[in-house]
């Protein structure tokens, strides 16, 4: 019996990585946003998929096959600032993961993303209003079940002063750490086993955050052009700009794990294991899949019921 979990049924219906069948949204949605770098308006509405379609991007601006983007780790192409997916016809998708955080921390394994333009709207820089649009939509269970990826031995990535690394585990856990030379900032850690309350709750409103400096380097480089106090946390020196403050104490850590989640998601179903990272980005969580995938001895894909018969 898991710790502090009496009902097994509970754990598989609250659980990102165990839900025995897969889901999708019980109506299409719709939104439209500011791109955090183009910063054009950028309409995008959520679809109903059938059983193992996955995520799929479909770019409507877009003719023949550069329109779909299957949201896979060997799909990114870019992961400088964002994570960035591409298609073999120079179709493309930008910022993908605080949506992408949203339908895994939401259960939702099919969707079709339907977008005019070269990258998902920033909304607030958190996953929240993503989190809302699924929640009004709904997400119903489909005939098909969920299979899970399990890791089987452990699996590291180094960069730098930074590393991200899944070792097996009975649950999806997450143990995050960063460090800044801001006061603002500083040294902040967090553990976490991820389920669709504990994501919602904890995770969804961290916001992407950045420094002033930084900001202005970009737009100076044409980037950034959409990012504001309404999409952002900005910090300038040891001082954060935004008067409302922070939604939560460590938002800054909580928002990389949420970015974590959205990079993980790109492997295609839910990871059983635990990610240990400190100083990640979206370039360590990439590698670290295609790590994981290199090697058939690192990992299996295993239905739920096999998951659950051996609980």
């Amino acid at each position: 019996m898991l710790d502090g979990m009496n009902d097994l049924s509970e754990f598989a219906a609250h659980s990102v990585s165990t839900g025995l069948l897969q889901r999708t949204l019980q109506a299409p949605i719709h939104c439209s946003g500011i791109g955090l770098h183009t910063g054009a308006v950028i309409n995008m509405t959520l679809i109903p998929a059938d059983p193992n379609t996955g995520i799929l991007f479909r770019r409507t601006d877009l003719k023949n096959g550069a329109r779909d983007i299957p949201a896979r780790f060997d799909a990114v192409i870019d992961t400088r600032l964002c994570t960035t997916i591409g298609n073999d016809h120079n179709g493309s998708v930008a910022t993908i993961e605080h949506l992408m955080a949203a339908l895994a921390g939401c259960g939702v394994d099919n969707a079709v993303v339907e977008i005019d333009g070269p990258e998902v709207p920033v909304m607030d820089g958190s996953s929240e209003p993503f989190v809302f649009l699924i929640d009004c939509a709904g997400v119903v269970e489909q005939s098909a079940e969920r299979s899970v990826v399990r890791v089987k031995r452990p699996v590291r990535v180094d960069q730098g002063d930074g590393f991200a690394a899944l070792e097996p585990g009975r649950r999806f856990t997450m143990s995050m750490g960063i460090d800044f030379d801001s006061r603002a900032i500083g040294r902040q850690e967090i553990f976490l086993e991820v389920s669709d309350l504990t994501f919602k709750r904890e995770l969804s409103q961290a916001r992407t955050f950045g420094f002033l400096h930084e900001v202005e380097a970009m737009r100076a480089a044409g980037l950034a052009r959409g990012g504001s106090l309404e999409n952002a946390v900005v910090i300038d020196g040891d001082t954060v700009m935004n008067s409302e403050g922070l939604r939560y104490e460590d938002e800054f850590v909580r928002h990389k794990a949420l970015d974590c989640i959205g990079d993980l998601s790109l492997a295609g179903a839910p990871i059983l294991g635990h990610f240990k990272g400190s100083r990640t980005g979206h370039g360590l969580n990439n590698l670290l899949l295609r790590a994981l995938f290199s090697d058939k001895e690192n990992y299996d894909l295993v239905p739920t019921s096999e998951v659950m018969a051996a609980v």
